[in-house]
């Protein structure tokens, strides 16, 4: 028997006036998850246990089966573990995004943000940046480190886990009451916002009618983490499909392989089929006995407040991802489990997360189920199934008793 879960980031939503009082889930086209509904098991599962944040952090661990509650040290170290970022048990983690904010001629503390991605910026270009911020602020006791788009690394030595705002939780607003209490913290991020306002790059992103990436944002802090290795945890071998280093990270800790796919980048025009081949050829000629495709688009999606970029995320990840792999595992002659859900929902409404309660759908290729369900928020709740605690859906979907 082979596993595979596919993960729509932020999938989840709330009903919308414009689709007819209609989740972006429900409204889609989605013709796989139809086909499969009809076959699988749906239901309700929490996957963000009550009083903790609702992140991808603490979401994603609880879908590969680790309770957040036991595990769970903070969102950027987890990602400095995918970079390689050498971290001692003393320092402390912080995620850098590079974010844009108002240029408007008021204080710093006076200032909006107004993208957490800078407008999904490109790999190339933030490391340009990241390497201006590197010259002026980098000393001791701090390091900054690359990663992916504008999602960044600093560590502090022998640091504090400050209480940081996400930026994507305050879009729109001034920042002053948002930012760090740290002096050192605070001290860097305003400077970071001298350096870059004016920064070549960002002068040519304005004249094309890009956002600038225009100010270092500091959240996510955190302390090394320990994670039981995911195969002797399940006796399984695992690989992580994902361009995010936050799931890339979680998966160096739990001792899982990661797959590189070219054209992978966290938003909407993703390499979806080279992460549904990668998968298949993981399953069926690598050895792998389980397979983690995670997809950030809808998230992304959900954050910038787009609906009909949403649902393209969810019509896509249907159509270059489930569909294909459910087909080619099947003509294979493949035993096979899939798990399809969010992590959390990003509701359109407020463009971040929340703690609700998300759909999921299972199906085994040996136990076909004869139904009338669709996978959706409301149907899932209809179907009277209910898993309260996440960490407990990864033993179920596995098997094991």
């Amino acid at each position: 028997m082979k596993y595979v879960v596919v993960l729509g980031d932020g999938m989840a939503d709330e009903p919308l006036a414009e689709l007819g009082n209609r989740t972006p889930l429900s409204y889609a086209d989605t013709p796989a998850l139809d086909r499969l509904a009809g076959r699988s098991e749906i239901g309700m599962v929490r996957t963000v246990p009550k009083g903790m944040a609702p992140g991808s952090d603490t979401a994603n661990l609880s879908v590969l089966g680790y309770d957040p509650k036991q595990y769970y040290s903070g969102r950027s170290p987890l990602e400095a573990l995918s970079i390689g970022v050498p971290m001692k048990d003393t320092d402390v983690a912080l995620r850098c995004n590079i974010v844009t904010v108002s240029d408007d001629d008021v204080l710093f503390p006076q200032k909006t943000i107004l993208d957490h991605s800078s407008g999904e910026i490109s790999t190339q270009d933030c490391s340009v940046l990241l390497d201006a911020v590197k010259k002026e602020l980098e000393r001791p006791p701090f390091r900054f480190y690359a990663g992916t788009s504008y999602r960044h690394c600093l560590i502090w030595e022998n640091g504090r886990v400050a209480e940081l705002t996400p930026p994507h939780d305050v879009l729109g607003q001034t920042i002053g009451a948002y930012l760090p209490k740290e002096p050192l913290l605070y001290g860097m991020m305003e400077e970071s916002y001298r350096i870059l306002k004016e920064h070549p790059l960002n002068i040519e992103r304005k004249k094309k009618g890009l956002r600038p990436a225009n100010c270092c944002w500091f959240w996510g802090a955190g302390t090394k983490p320990v994670l039981d290795s995911f195969s002797e945890k399940y006796g399984k071998k695992g690989i992580m499909i994902s361009a995010v280093d936050l799931l890339k990270g979680i998966a160096v800790g739990a001792g899982m392989e990661t797959a590189c796919v070219e054209g992978a980048n966290g938003g909407l025009d993703t390499n979806y089929q080279g992460k549904m081949e990668a998968a298949f050829l993981a399953l069926t000629e690598g050895g792998f006995d389980f397979a983690y495709i995670h997809v950030e688009a809808p998230d992304e999606m959900g954050h910038q407040g787009s609906v009909e970029k949403k649902i393209q995320a969810i019509q896509n990840l249907d159509r270059f991802i489930i569909g294909p792999l459910w087909e080619k595992l099947r003509d294979r002659g493949t035993d096979f489990r899939m798990l399809v859900m969010p992590d959390h929902p990003t509701p359109i409404r407020i463009r971040t997360h929340t703690d609700a309660e998300v759909p999921y759908l299972l199906y085994d290729s040996t136990e076909e189920k004869n139904t009338d369900w669709r996978y959706n928020e409301a149907e899932a709740i209809l179907s009277g199934n209910y898993i309260p605690q996440g960490h407990e859906l990864m033993k179920y979907f596995l098997q094991i008793r």
